[in-house]
């Protein structure tokens, strides 16, 4: 009986996990955007900086999503890093890399 509400608490959990990386494209892509408008982009990115960076500190919490928050608004505020995948590099760190050490 233990077994099945230990496979059932894994299932939610990736179940969970993957909707985190589904967001988080999601995320890269409206920040990659502002390329699809020529002069309104830039402007934008202004405006999706500090935005961006509160979705990824409550997406992912503590350090990470500390840590991550401020990469992103750096890597959105700045022009020409648009094109970083900050919330899904922060998923593989989260899920990948974390998860193996």
């Amino acid at each position: 009986m233990n077994e099945i509400v230990i496979q059932q608490k894994e299932r939610t959990t990736d179940k969970s996990k993957y909707r985190v990386l589904f967001l988080s494209v999601l995320f890269d892509f409206i920040g990659t955007l502002s390329f699809a408008v020529p002069l309104l982009g830039e402007f934008s990115d202004v405006i999706w900086a500090p935005i961006s960076a509160l979705l990824l500190k409550t997406l992912y919490k503590g350090k990470t999503g500390t840590i991550g928050g401020i990469v992103s608004f750096v890597e959105e505020a700045l022009p020409g890093l648009d094109f970083i995948p900050t919330f899904t590099l922060t998923w593989v760190y989260t899920y990948v890399i974390k998860k193996n050490n």
